[in-house]
């Protein structure tokens, strides 16, 4: 009886059902004026034609009966008028009953019951001592792939949805969830605030700004890290008390920037761990194309570590013996002298100085130009919106407006000369049509873009770019950096830097003896020791046992690396 009664109070109390409510009493009234009006048309009938006398329950007997079509035959008309009544009382039955009752019952009672039920399991706190996990603020492409590298690592973590049933199903996906309003102290409350390790503000900027004002209310401590779509926005959200503030538009495009191929041939810096540097480097158009690792001698010349090699988005396993590609970017590691030593090797090379092309004039666009010209990099701007002309004037050295699809207004914009061209807009089937495009007509090109989902990356490789990244991935590693106390690294899309703790079974081994790479694919890069020294990578290094591994790889290999070690 108690759960009879806790199940209506449920479907009762809630604002959202009083319209179910109202449309079920309307229905059940008129189904009841309906059967007393058939019950008055039996009784009529049968006084006026049929010189029957009936009783009023017999009345309504009859108009269920034969409205329900059950028929027991047991009272019939005998008259024509009495018999024409009756089909209009049994088609009126089949319409109210059999086919209006079930679909109100289903729409207006139990599907707002099975709703409310479901709203009441949605989760709606944290559990009990929770301690150490990372709050995000919503679910968006951000969160997913920030997710995925909080598993990997360890990290419990937990995301926010105002709706209850979208956050019962994200739960029963897996997803772990709390639903609440991200702007209610009470959420917050449930969610253990002041024992969280982060949180994520990952929504509008008013939002986030309104968020970080509800938590430093009464959580002046725990960190907080908001992103930015709006430069502007940026003090703003640094003043109500974010400790980090992300613009991640504004550091895709300096990304994008810095993958940029022009003028003399030199490293590009991705990464730094302690005294170490990550760097890159094109061997497209130089002598070095065809030779492999152990000729060019680069650890004999220069003192770097070869640890990967780049080619379109796939890694390619380094050995002495490795052939170096025209698109392939080696990746080294060393102190910063050594690498200057190569780019003072490399800058003999002349690669282009023509123009770059930056095809879109959005957020990213701007951000990748701005960037390119303060290294005095000359930039020409493909742009389709007419209506943007007054606002793009002045950001490049020349604005093209028209469709980028145009094999004249790219070729008019420099694409034949160009060295490198960065497809910014924000959508992905256009930057691989464009991938595609531009490769076609100029071989020779380096193709940089812009992804926004993940499951495109492997097409717009496949279209001919040469470097991928996106603003999820983007943010993910700037937020996993500020958690592990790390410098922020950029490999590409696809690809993390792992810091992972000496497994006990491997402590004491060399790191030929371990055999990480053959059995997981990792490259290990470095080991970080207790004291915060990097060390880079050789055959010989030992894996102490209170160091942690400093490896590069995917999520897969990561997980490979658990199963075999952990």
């Amino acid at each position: 009886m108690k759960f009879v009664v806790s199940q209506l109070f449920s479907l009762l109390l809630p604002v959202r059902n009083r319209p179910n409510i109202r449309a079920l009493v309307s229905y059940s009234l008129l189904l009841v004026v309906t059967v007393v009006l058939f019950a008055f048309g039996f009784h009529w009938i049968m006084t006026n034609v049929e010189g029957q006398d009936h009783s009023w329950v017999t009345g309504v007997y009859w108009a269920l009966t034969v409205m329900t079509t059950l028929g027991f035959g047991d009272i019939t008309f005998h008259s024509d008028i009495g018999r024409l009544f009756s089909i209009v009382v049994l088609l009126t039955g089949v319409v109210l009953l059999l086919i209006v009752l079930p679909f109100v019952f289903i729409r207006f009672f139990y599907a707002p019951w099975i709703e409310s039920r479901l709203r009441f399991q949605a989760p709606r706190a944290v559990p009990s001592g929770m301690r150490g996990h990372v709050i995000l603020c919503r679910l968006d492409s951000l969160a997913t792939e920030l997710m995925a590298r909080l598993q990997l690592n360890g990290i419990p973590h937990f995301v926010i949805e105002p709706d209850p049933l979208k956050a019962v199903q994200m739960h029963h996906e897996g997803v772990p969830v709390v639903t609440g309003r991200v702007e209610d102290r009470e959420t917050y409350e449930a969610m253990a605030v002041a024992d969280s390790r982060m949180v994520v503000a990952n929504c509008a900027d008013t939002t986030n700004t309104n968020i970080t004002l509800t938590i430093r209310d009464f959580s002046p401590q725990v960190p907080i890290t908001a992103v930015a779509e709006n430069e502007q926005s940026i003090d703003l959200l640094e003043l109500t008390g974010s400790n980090h503030v992300l613009p991640l538009k504004l550091q895709l495009g300096e990304h994008l920037a810095n993958r940029v191929s022009t003028g003399h041939l030199h490293c590009h810096v991705v990464g730094r761990m302690g005294d170490l540097l990550i760097a890159e480097f094109p061997v497209h158009n130089t002598p070095l194309v065809g030779c492999s690792l152990r000729e060019l001698k680069i650890r004999e010349s220069f003192g770097l570590n070869v640890v990967a090699v780049w080619e379109r988005g796939h890694m390619v396993p380094v050995t002495p013996d490795t052939i170096l590609a025209d698109v392939s970017f080696p990746v080294v590691v060393g102190t910063e002298e050594q690498v200057t030593s190569l780019d003072t090797y490399l800058v003999i090379y002349n690669t282009n100085f023509n123009p770059v092309l930056v095809i879109g004039g959005g957020k990213v666009g701007c951000a990748t130009t701005q960037t390119l010209r303060k290294r005095g990099v000359t930039v020409h701007m493909i742009e389709r919106e007419e209506s943007l002309r007054s606002s793009l004037e002045g950001v490049a050295e020349r604005l093209f407006i028209g469709d980028a699809a145009d094999r004249e207004l790219l070729m008019g914009a420099g694409l034949a000369d160009a060295p490198s061209v960065l497809l910014t807009t924000n959508d992905d089937a256009m930057n691989i049509y464009l991938a595609v495009y531009c490769r076609r007509l100029n071989p020779e090109l380096r193709v940089i873009s812009r992804i926004t989902h993940e499951r495109n990356i492997e097409a717009i490789h496949l279209a001919g770019a040469d470097f991928v990244l996106s603003s999820a991935s983007l943010g993910a590693e700037a937020v996993m950096s500020l958690l592990q106390r790390r410098e922020s690294v950029i490999l590409g899309e696809g690809f993390d830097l792992f810091y992972v703790p000496v497994p006990t079974s491997l402590a004491g081994q060399t790191l030929m003896a371990s055999n990480i790479r053959p059995r997981t694919g990792l490259n290990v890069l470095a080991l970080r020791l207790p004291n915060d020294v990097v060390v880079p990578a050789t055959a010989s290094m030992i894996l102490e046992p209170e160091g942690e591994l400093v490896m590069l790889g995917d999520e897969s290999q990561r997980r490979d690396f658990t199963k075999a070690f952990l």
